[in-house]
Formats: structure tokens, C-alpha cells, sequence
């Protein structure tokens, strides 16, 4: 019987326009397992997402990259989430005329895991209910006209009726109050199992405290530069940075 998929970098390099971004990462993320990436801003974390994810506009010069033992450096992004990789975003894209239902019953029959209509639709009234979604969404556009939260709600919904193998999640958090980023790390929570990998990106360690990850990395000019167990958000958040990477880190604005 094989063990669970990971996802594996060896030496990550990549670039974007021309500028090195991605300086040699080194990370592995298996199902059953919770991981926060951390960091200043510049670090790189969202470009290792986005590169993880196949995004044409960025270069991967160096290094190999595999989900599951299957190189990932020759698959479109469509064939990387086919194998079960997905990407909550951190500014989630509209899509004007695609409504939720009809995106995510396509999303599904993609992957082969289409279901009985009936059947379709109770799980998304379910899944909506627990991230206290309105009904109305059903026949909303893809995040036409949606405020910050209702955007990240919409992701984690996808999440939740997808259920991917390898799920990243880029600054989930950014732009919610407490409650809203309680319901979606509740959201994650609720799915997170044996067969799902999760991958949390994020400045603060606010969300970590409902996701409660297994490993914490902090990443700092294209490079993984410590990894830890929770207790290293827990001392990010009393020091801040700057005690962890030896320099002076200017302190984002919070939102």
C-alpha cells in the first residue's frame, strides 16, 4: 500500500520578468499534514504558490518540483489540479457570467468526481450552511460583486466541495475580522483529515491558532530559512521577525 502523497521541492529556483525570485526551496507537504509558511513581505511565499500551481508568468529555473512522485515541471495548471493540487488565492478573480453552481458541478466532472444532481446540490447547501453562506450564492457569479470575506468564503467553499489532495492557501487570511477568519479556519478544519495536505501562507500566526499546524516554516528572500513546530508562530508573534532572521524587517500594515 502506498503512503500518502506529497508534495516535494528540491532546490526550487524561479523567476518572474527576468528577476529571481525563488532562491533554492527546499519544503515537502504530505496529505494528513498542516503547514504554515510564514514571512516578511517580498519573501517569496506568494511566487512559490503560484509556481507550486503552474502560473505561466513564472519561470522555473532551477530545481525539481513533484506532487504524488509525478514531476510537476511539464503539466499545465489544469493537469496539476487534476492530480488533486488547489490554490485559494489571496485576491480571487471575478468571473462575470459563470455562476457558483455551474462552476463548481464543472470543477467537479473535470476531476471525475461529478455526482447525482440531488446529491450535488445537498452537499453544497450543506458545506454553504457551515460557512454561513447565503442561498442566493448559487446563482451568483464567480465573485462578480462579492466583498473581501464573501470572496474568501467562496474559496474555502470550493475547497470544501473539491476536497483535493494538496491544498494551498495564499494569505487566506488577509482582510478578514475575527469572525470571518474563524468561520473560514473552521472551514478548513472541518475537511482537514488523513487524505488532505494543507499548506497555509501568512504574515501573522492569527489564523494558525485555529488551523494549528504541525510544521511552521519562515521563508526570507526566496529561501526557507527555519522550520519549527507551532511554538516558532508563537514566538513570531511576541518578537516579530527580526529576531529570527538577523535583520531589520519593517512591519507590514495590518489589515
Amino acid at each position: 500500500m502506498s503512503g500518502p502523497a506529497r508534495l516535494v521541492t528540491q532546490g526550487l529556483r524561479a523567476s518572474v520578468e527576468g528577476k529571481e525570485i525563488l532562491k533554492g526551496i527546499d519544503i515537502e507537504v504530505a496529505q494528513g499534514e498542516i503547514h504554515a509558511l510564514m514571512g516578511p513581505n517580498g519573501s517569496g511565499k506568494s511566487t512559490l504558490a503560484f509556481t507550486v500551481m503552474g502560473h505561466p508568468k513564472y519561470e522555473v529555473t532551477g530545481g525539481a518540483m513533484s506532487f504524488d512522485d509525478q514531476d510537476l515541471l511539464g503539466l499545465r495548471a489544469d493537469d496539476r489540479a487534476k492530480l488533486g493540487l488547489f490554490l485559494c488565492f489571496q485576491y480571487p478573480t471575478a468571473i462575470p457570467g459563470v455562476t457558483t453552481v455551474n462552476f463548481l458541478r464543472a470543477a467537479l466532472r473535470a476531476q471525475g468526481k461529478e455526482m447525482p444532481a440531488r446529491e450535488f446540490m445537498k452537499r453544497l447547501s450543506d458545506e454553504m450552511a457551515a460557512l454561513r453562506i447565503d442561498e442566493s450564492f448559487r446563482s451568483r457569479y464567480i465573485n462578480d460583486g462579492f466583498s473581501g470575506g464573501e470572496k474568501k468564503r467562496s474559496e474555502i467553499l470550493q475547497l470544501a466541495m473539491l476536497r483535493p489532495r494538496l491544498a494551498i492557501l495564499d494569505e487566506t487570511d488577509s482582510g478578514l475580522d475575527v469572525d470571518a477568519l474563524r468561520t473560514v479556519a473552521e472551514g478548513v478544519m472541518r475537511i482537514a483529515g488523513p487524505d488532505i495536505g494543507v499548506l497555509v501562507i501568512t504574515h501573522y500566526p492569527r489564523i494558525l491558532e485555529y488551523l494549528r499546524p504541525h510544521v511552521v516554516h519562515v521563508m526570507h528572500d526566496g529561501r526557507v530559512v527555519m522550520s519549527g513546530g507551532p511554538d516558532l508562530a508563537r514566538r513570531i508573534e511576541r518578537e516579530g521577525y527580526e529576531p529570527i532572521l538577523g535583520t531589520a524587517v519593517p512591519e507590514p500594515a495590518r489589515v
